[in-house]
Protein backbone atom coordinates (compact mmCIF):
# COMPACT_ATOMS: atom_id res chain seq x y z
CA UNK A 1 0.00 0.00 0.00
CA UNK A 2 1.37 3.42 -1.28
CA UNK A 3 1.82 6.55 1.10
CA UNK A 4 -0.06 9.77 -0.37
CA UNK A 5 2.20 12.61 -0.97
CA UNK A 6 1.15 14.92 2.05
CA UNK A 7 1.99 12.18 4.56
CA UNK A 8 5.38 11.42 2.97
CA UNK A 9 6.33 15.80 2.87
CA UNK A 10 4.93 15.42 6.43
CA UNK A 11 7.10 12.86 7.53
CA UNK A 12 10.40 14.35 5.59
CA UNK A 13 9.47 17.74 7.76
CA UNK A 14 9.33 16.02 10.87
CA UNK A 15 12.65 13.89 10.26
CA UNK A 16 14.20 17.57 9.32
CA UNK A 17 12.65 19.07 12.34
CA UNK A 18 14.67 16.29 14.56
CA UNK A 19 17.35 16.35 12.25
CA UNK A 20 18.02 19.79 12.97
CA UNK A 21 17.44 19.23 16.97
CA UNK A 22 19.80 16.90 17.64
CA UNK A 23 22.60 19.56 17.13
CA UNK A 24 21.25 20.62 20.20
CA UNK A 25 23.36 17.50 21.86
CA UNK A 26 26.59 18.09 19.81
CA UNK A 27 29.66 17.21 22.03
CA UNK A 28 27.50 15.62 24.33
CA UNK A 29 29.04 12.21 24.92
CA UNK A 30 32.52 14.09 25.62
CA UNK A 31 30.81 16.05 28.01
CA UNK A 32 29.08 13.33 29.92
CA UNK A 33 32.81 11.71 30.22
CA UNK A 34 34.16 14.99 31.42
CA UNK A 35 31.39 15.71 33.82
CA UNK A 36 31.78 12.15 35.64
CA UNK A 37 35.64 12.57 36.18
CA UNK A 38 35.67 15.95 36.54
CA UNK A 39 32.70 16.23 39.36
CA UNK A 40 33.57 12.85 41.24
CA UNK A 41 37.33 14.30 41.53
CA UNK A 42 36.87 17.76 42.47
CA UNK A 43 34.45 16.83 45.42
CA UNK A 44 36.83 13.93 46.57
CA UNK A 45 39.73 16.50 46.57
CA UNK A 46 37.66 19.44 48.14
CA UNK A 47 36.40 16.82 50.88
CA UNK A 48 39.98 15.86 51.38
CA UNK A 49 41.02 19.09 51.73
CA UNK A 50 38.54 20.34 54.24
CA UNK A 51 38.46 17.32 56.61
CA UNK A 52 42.29 18.34 57.19
CA UNK A 53 41.45 22.10 57.54
CA UNK A 54 39.20 21.05 60.34
CA UNK A 55 39.93 18.02 61.64
CA UNK A 56 36.68 16.41 61.07
CA UNK A 57 35.06 14.74 57.90
CA UNK A 58 31.73 15.86 58.66
CA UNK A 59 29.96 18.55 56.47
CA UNK A 60 28.81 20.54 59.70
CA UNK A 61 32.05 20.72 60.44
CA UNK A 62 33.25 21.98 57.22
CA UNK A 63 31.02 25.22 57.74
CA UNK A 64 33.14 26.58 60.56
CA UNK A 65 35.89 27.07 58.14
CA UNK A 66 37.13 30.22 57.45
CA UNK A 67 35.90 31.84 54.24
CA UNK A 68 39.41 31.89 53.15
CA UNK A 69 39.74 28.33 53.38
CA UNK A 70 36.64 27.64 51.82
CA UNK A 71 37.92 29.58 48.79
CA UNK A 72 41.05 27.65 48.43
CA UNK A 73 40.23 24.58 49.44
CA UNK A 74 37.29 24.74 46.19
CA UNK A 75 39.68 26.52 44.26
CA UNK A 76 42.47 23.83 44.63
CA UNK A 77 39.79 21.01 44.07
CA UNK A 78 38.71 22.63 41.10
CA UNK A 79 42.60 22.85 39.58
CA UNK A 80 42.72 18.75 40.29
CA UNK A 81 39.53 18.26 38.43
CA UNK A 82 40.11 20.20 35.32
CA UNK A 83 43.91 18.71 34.88
CA UNK A 84 42.43 15.21 34.93
CA UNK A 85 39.60 15.61 32.46
CA UNK A 86 40.58 18.66 30.26
CA UNK A 87 40.87 16.28 26.90
CA UNK A 88 37.49 15.75 27.09
CA UNK A 89 36.20 19.20 27.65
CA UNK A 90 38.58 20.00 24.37
CA UNK A 91 36.76 17.48 22.47
CA UNK A 92 33.41 18.99 24.19
CA UNK A 93 34.28 22.30 22.90
CA UNK A 94 35.26 21.20 19.45
CA UNK A 95 32.61 18.60 18.55
CA UNK A 96 29.94 20.94 19.58
CA UNK A 97 31.48 24.15 17.72
CA UNK A 98 32.28 22.08 14.33
CA UNK A 99 28.68 22.82 13.00
CA UNK A 100 27.38 21.12 9.91
CA UNK A 101 28.72 19.38 7.59
CA UNK A 102 30.71 17.55 10.01
CA UNK A 103 34.73 17.74 10.14
CA UNK A 104 34.63 14.81 12.90
CA UNK A 105 31.85 12.49 12.81
CA UNK A 106 32.87 11.44 16.18
CA UNK A 107 34.65 11.47 19.42
CA UNK A 108 37.38 9.36 18.52
CA UNK A 109 37.91 10.56 14.76
CA UNK A 110 38.56 14.12 16.74
CA UNK A 111 40.89 12.50 19.16
CA UNK A 112 42.86 10.90 16.30
CA UNK A 113 43.19 14.32 14.36
CA UNK A 114 44.30 16.31 17.38
CA UNK A 115 47.38 13.68 18.01
CA UNK A 116 48.01 13.58 14.82
CA UNK A 117 48.12 17.11 13.93
CA UNK A 118 48.96 18.51 17.54
CA UNK A 119 50.11 15.60 19.68
CA UNK A 120 49.14 14.75 22.94
CA UNK A 121 49.65 18.13 24.17
CA UNK A 122 47.48 19.27 21.39
CA UNK A 123 44.65 17.44 23.90
CA UNK A 124 45.89 20.20 26.63
CA UNK A 125 45.20 23.16 24.23
CA UNK A 126 43.69 26.50 26.05
CA UNK A 127 44.96 24.38 29.39
CA UNK A 128 46.39 27.62 31.19
CA UNK A 129 43.78 30.26 31.09
CA UNK A 130 41.12 26.88 32.06
CA UNK A 131 43.59 26.93 35.35
CA UNK A 132 43.46 31.00 35.49
CA UNK A 133 39.77 30.66 34.84
CA UNK A 134 39.22 27.40 36.98
CA UNK A 135 40.80 29.13 40.69
CA UNK A 136 38.44 32.31 40.97
CA UNK A 137 35.76 30.06 39.68
CA UNK A 138 35.94 27.26 41.75
CA UNK A 139 37.01 29.07 44.65
CA UNK A 140 33.64 31.65 44.12
CA UNK A 141 31.57 29.22 43.81
CA UNK A 142 32.60 27.17 46.82
CA UNK A 143 33.62 30.08 48.96
CA UNK A 144 30.56 32.25 48.29
CA UNK A 145 28.17 28.39 48.52
CA UNK A 146 29.37 28.18 52.04
CA UNK A 147 28.98 31.69 52.73
CA UNK A 148 25.16 31.49 51.42
CA UNK A 149 24.40 28.47 53.42
CA UNK A 150 25.72 29.92 56.64
CA UNK A 151 23.45 32.76 55.53
CA UNK A 152 20.35 30.61 55.16
CA UNK A 153 20.74 28.49 58.39
CA UNK A 154 21.67 31.82 60.02
CA UNK A 155 18.05 33.12 58.72
CA UNK A 156 16.30 29.25 60.12
CA UNK A 157 17.90 30.03 63.99
CA UNK A 158 16.28 33.56 63.44
CA UNK A 159 13.05 32.48 61.47
CA UNK A 160 12.27 29.29 64.14
CA UNK A 161 14.03 30.76 67.39
CA UNK A 162 15.77 27.66 67.30
CA UNK A 163 19.63 26.57 67.50
CA UNK A 164 19.31 23.58 67.34
CA UNK A 165 17.53 22.74 63.99
CA UNK A 166 19.02 25.18 62.10
CA UNK A 167 19.94 23.15 59.03
CA UNK A 168 18.65 23.88 55.59
CA UNK A 169 16.06 22.34 53.46
CA UNK A 170 16.75 20.65 49.90
CA UNK A 171 14.87 23.63 48.30
CA UNK A 172 17.28 25.93 50.18
CA UNK A 173 20.35 24.16 49.23
CA UNK A 174 19.17 24.27 45.77
CA UNK A 175 18.65 28.13 46.14
CA UNK A 176 22.24 28.76 47.34
CA UNK A 177 24.00 26.21 44.70
CA UNK A 178 21.82 28.13 42.11
CA UNK A 179 22.74 31.52 43.58
CA UNK A 180 26.77 30.54 44.02
CA UNK A 181 26.59 28.92 40.25
CA UNK A 182 25.22 32.37 38.77
CA UNK A 183 27.68 34.85 40.67
CA UNK A 184 30.92 32.71 39.93
CA UNK A 185 29.97 32.00 36.20
CA UNK A 186 28.77 35.89 35.47
CA UNK A 187 32.62 36.82 37.19
CA UNK A 188 34.89 34.51 35.36
CA UNK A 189 32.97 34.29 31.85
CA UNK A 190 35.41 36.31 30.15
CA UNK A 191 38.33 33.97 30.70
CA UNK A 192 35.80 30.75 29.75
CA UNK A 193 35.42 32.96 26.50
CA UNK A 194 39.51 32.78 25.82
CA UNK A 195 39.58 29.28 27.12
CA UNK A 196 37.13 28.27 23.96
CA UNK A 197 38.89 30.29 21.62
CA UNK A 198 42.58 28.68 22.41
CA UNK A 199 40.36 25.57 21.74
CA UNK A 200 39.29 26.19 18.65
CA UNK A 201 42.10 27.30 17.26
CA UNK A 202 42.72 25.67 13.70
CA UNK A 203 39.31 23.97 13.84
CA UNK A 204 38.33 23.29 9.91
CA UNK A 205 34.27 24.38 9.98
CA UNK A 206 31.62 25.65 7.17
CA UNK A 207 32.61 29.24 6.25
CA UNK A 208 28.62 29.99 7.36
CA UNK A 209 29.89 29.74 10.79
CA UNK A 210 31.96 32.48 10.78
CA UNK A 211 35.66 32.63 9.92
CA UNK A 212 37.85 30.36 11.05
CA UNK A 213 40.29 31.10 13.77
CA UNK A 214 43.93 30.26 12.60
CA UNK A 215 46.51 28.33 14.73
CA UNK A 216 48.54 30.77 16.75
CA UNK A 217 45.93 33.65 15.93
CA UNK A 218 46.70 34.31 20.03
CA UNK A 219 50.13 34.74 21.50
CA UNK A 220 49.06 34.45 24.73
CA UNK A 221 45.75 34.82 27.14
CA UNK A 222 46.20 38.81 27.63
CA UNK A 223 46.91 39.17 24.20
CA UNK A 224 43.67 36.71 23.70
CA UNK A 225 41.97 39.05 25.88
CA UNK A 226 42.85 42.22 24.10
CA UNK A 227 42.40 41.21 20.78
CA UNK A 228 39.29 40.46 21.73
CA UNK A 229 38.26 43.77 22.93
CA UNK A 230 39.87 46.03 20.03
CA UNK A 231 38.14 43.68 17.48
CA UNK A 232 34.38 42.66 19.47
CA UNK A 233 34.47 45.47 22.18
CA UNK A 234 33.98 44.75 25.96
CA UNK A 235 30.84 42.78 25.02
CA UNK A 236 33.08 40.26 22.89
CA UNK A 237 34.22 38.87 26.56
CA UNK A 238 30.75 38.41 27.82
CA UNK A 239 29.70 36.70 24.60
CA UNK A 240 27.13 33.59 25.38
CA UNK A 241 26.96 34.76 29.15
CA UNK A 242 23.05 33.95 29.19
CA UNK A 243 23.07 30.34 27.81
CA UNK A 244 26.13 29.38 30.17
CA UNK A 245 24.35 30.57 33.22
CA UNK A 246 21.22 28.71 32.77
CA UNK A 247 23.10 25.87 31.83
CA UNK A 248 25.70 25.77 35.06
CA UNK A 249 23.75 27.60 37.69
CA UNK A 250 21.11 24.72 38.37
CA UNK A 251 23.42 22.08 37.45
CA UNK A 252 25.42 23.28 40.04
CA UNK A 253 22.78 23.93 42.53
CA UNK A 254 21.60 20.00 42.21
CA UNK A 255 25.09 18.94 42.33
CA UNK A 256 25.31 20.70 45.47
CA UNK A 257 22.51 19.15 46.80
CA UNK A 258 23.21 15.37 45.67
CA UNK A 259 26.96 16.05 47.77
CA UNK A 260 24.99 17.45 50.65
CA UNK A 261 22.96 14.40 51.04
CA UNK A 262 25.51 11.98 49.91
CA UNK A 263 27.61 12.86 52.06
CA UNK A 264 25.47 12.95 55.00
CA UNK A 265 24.42 9.37 53.61
CA UNK A 266 28.23 8.26 54.07
CA UNK A 267 28.74 9.96 57.08
CA UNK A 268 25.86 7.88 58.63
CA UNK A 269 26.78 4.24 56.85
CA UNK A 270 30.08 4.79 58.55
CA UNK A 271 29.06 5.74 61.77
CA UNK A 272 30.70 8.85 62.20
CA UNK A 273 29.33 11.19 64.81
Amino acid sequence: MSMDLPSTLDLCKQLKIFSERKGFWRGNVPALFMYMPYTAIQFTVLHKLKTFASGSSRTEDHLHLSPYLSYVSGALAGCAATVGSYPFDLLRTILASQGEPKVYPNMRSALVDIIQTRGVRGLYAGLTPTLVEIIPYAGLQFGSYDTFKRSMMSWNRYRYGSEEDDSASSFQLFLCGFAAGTFSKAACHPLDVVKKRFQIEGLKRHPRYGARIESSTYQGMYHALKEIVVKEGVGGLYKGLFPSVVKSAPAGAVTFVAYEYISDWIASTAGIE
